[in-house]
């Protein structure tokens, strides 16, 4: 199937506004993920090496010749990049790679909820929520992923953990702050890599390639919230999803603000809203996987799914509204389910 160079708008969260999004690379993308261009088997492998996506980080980032200051400027203007959230000054981004690495105050411009009960957004995205469930109104995966396939490897007994739950897919666009925070506050009980590709995370070629983010190569954190402390929402799955030009995704996470960074480890307890990971330059995706029934997702986030008014490349692809919405790191996602059914 080939999909039109559409209008693909989303909802702003804090404002309610409908923006448009022009996918960075669109019509080059577009070209060479054309359902007829797939049987080109050396160019299909060629787009999804290792080889040719860090050629193309480096030709875009750390080119000598690329970095020309009225040109960051210009795209950090056309952007709305925030310079005045970093840590750094602004004339300290003197090249690509900086804008996309940059640190922020996120403990003062990304706010979180105090409520225990809250789970938060893992990364400045455009986020995605359902459900597993053939029966749920949620049910948006169809071609988004397989979750055999986005889990599998050695590690086949998660699988069944997570098949009647929820999911978010959080689209990381080249212009946002490219660390994940952690969702949720837990022991981590696992964490492994699933060795990939390297495609894109165009909502154009992630409908032409079908189920690309458990064919991209990803990193995978399960995290025990059911512990002393815990945000107790049981089992949450934390998948980050290399995509073009991010051939590496640096885990870093620190407990006060950047300070002592550190891997992640088997048994280790990480907290709600702290920096766990750093893509590298580039557009990737955060997929959460949670237990069937444990978390109730906030009602705009649902609102905005369904809407009928919006344009967007999802729907065009699954036949029905499907809408992202534009939401800050540490921000509510939702909250735990309760007993009483809190929302």
């Amino acid at each position: 199937m080939r999909f039109q160079l559409t209008e693909h708008q989303y909802i702003e969260r804090d404002s309610g506004r409908v923006c448009a999004e022009r996918p960075f690379g669109d019509r080059l993308i577009n070209f060479f993920y054309d359902a007829k261009r797939e049987d080109a088997s050396l160019v299909f492998r060629l787009l999804g090496s290792q080889w040719f996506s860090h050629w193309l980080a480096w030709f875009n980032y750390d080119f000598p010749l690329g970095q020309n200051v009225s040109g960051i400027r210009k795209f950090v203007n056309g952007c709305g990049i925030d310079l005045s959230e970093c840590l750094e000054p602004a004339e300290a981004f003197n090249s690509a790679r900086k804008i996309f690495e940059r640190k922020i105050r996120y403990w003062q411009c990304r706010p979180m909820s105090e409520d225990e009960l809250v789970i938060v957004c893992p990364a400045d995205a455009r986020l995605l929520i359902g459900s597993l469930k053939d029966t749920s109104c949620l049910y948006v995966k169809g071609k988004l992923f397989d979750l055999d396939e986005l889990l599998g490897g050695a590690k086949l007994h998660w699988i069944d953990v997570f098949r009647q739950g929820d999911f978010v897919i959080s689209r990381l666009t080249p212009d946002k702050y490219h660390y994940n925070h952690m969702p949720v506050t837990g022991v981590v009980r696992d964490f492994y890599e699933n060795d990939g590709s390297f495609h894109s995370c165009n909502p154009g070629s992630v409908l032409s390639l079908a189920t690309p983010f458990s064919k991209n190569k990803r990193v995978i954190t399960v995290i025990d919230t059911d512990v002393e402390g815990g945000t107790g929402v049981g089992l949450v799955a934390m998948i980050e999803v290399v995509a073009l030009m991010i051939g590496e995704i640096t885990q870093c996470y620190s407990r006060v603000e950047y300070q002592h960074p550190r891997p992640m480890n088997f048994g280790c307890f990480v907290e709600r809203g702290c920096p766990k990971s750093l893509f590298r330059p580039g557009s990737s995706t955060t997929v959460l996987l949670f237990q069937e029934n444990r978390v109730s997702f906030s009602q705009d986030l649902l609102r905005n799914l369904c809407r009928g008014d919006v344009i967007s490349r999802y729907a065009q692809g699954l036949g029905r509204p499907v809408i992202e919405t534009d939401v800050k790191v540490r921000s509510t996602l939702g909250i735990r389910r309760t007993m009483g059914g809190r929302q």
